[in-house]
């Protein structure tokens, strides 16, 4: 317990301006939380879950409003090496979480095309159905800031399209559920600096196909991230002007747009506009 609460503190003093304020930030910023709100902070076991789930403890301990917070993981079938790495960080962080099973890595074991997205669209199945069980209207992800930059890049290289991971999204499948990612402002770089700080070892990924495949870079937000580390070294500003790129779009400027299922082009209005020049 006492050293659950040096971490605590750790959180409150050397990492306050740039974990928990950024953390509350994100709340504030997009409405994250509302009076009422059942979250489900969901824990895959990886450092980025691991710290959401002590922040959401933090500010439920202060919180200005009544809201409540489950704590779920999901054991998709991980080695038991794996369970129980979980398990003990659980224990030393004080984390009353929920542990339920499923069979998703045997499932996308045999699959050979696209098994990352697959695996990714079954785990937040679960998790949202899970969390609708035990009451909740909210189910919380611990994506980050480089993970936001790295998916704006990855849809503009790869996917030929405009886009980024938003900070909240209503459930397309599951009614009156939200999907919440409270760490978009944190930097992953503060995260890991967070972890060497308090000696805490967490999972990495613990899927088997890249357990078979350790040592390679897998995927392309692998190289997402080289290319970034590449071009920090002469724009450090270069993270925040990707991340402002999608803040402060100008639809004016822009050949086409998609809302739903409604496109607009830039010759729609194109002459309309001439002729109000003139």
């Amino acid at each position: 317990m006492e050293r659950a609460r040096e971490i605590e503190r750790s959180l409150q003093r050397k990492f306050r301006k740039t974990i928990m304020n950024r953390f509350v930030m994100a709340l504030n910023e997009y409405a994250l939380i509302s009076p009422g709100d059942k979250i489900a902070c969901c824990i895959s076991g990886g450092k980025d879950s691991m710290l959401m789930a002590k922040l959401f403890q933090e500010i439920k301990r202060h919180n200005k409003f009544p809201f409540e917070v489950e704590f779920l993981v999901m054991d998709p079938g991980y080695t038991p090496e794996n369970r129980r790495r979980i398990e003990e960080n659980l224990a030393l962080l004080d984390i009353p979480a929920t542990i339920f099973e499923t069979h998703i890595f045997t499932h996308v074991d045999a699959v050979t095309e696209n098994p990352c997205y697959l695996c990714a669209r079954q785990r937040r199945g679960w998790l949202y159905k899970k969390a609708q069980e035990r009451g909740c209207n909210k189910i919380a992800l611990g994506h980050h800031y480089d993970d936001v930059i790295e998916t704006i890049l990855m849809g503009m290289l790869y996917g030929g399209q405009a886009q980024t991971m938003m900070p909240k999204l209503h459930s397309q499948n599951f009614e009156g559920m939200e999907l919440i990612r409270p760490l978009y402002f944190v930097r992953e770089a503060d995260i890991l600096h967070w972890c060497r700080y308090n000696e805490l070892t967490f999972l990495d990924c613990a899927c088997r196909m890249t357990e078979r495949r350790a040592g390679e870079d897998v995927g392309k937000r692998q190289e997402i991230k080289h290319l970034l580390e590449h071009l920090r070294q002469n724009n450090p500003q270069v993270d925040a002007n990707i991340f402002n790129s999608v803040v402060g779009v100008n639809l004016e400027t822009v050949i086409s747009y998609r809302k739903g299922e409604q496109t607009w082009h830039f010759l729609d209005q194109y002459d309309t506009k001439k002729e109000e020049n003139s």
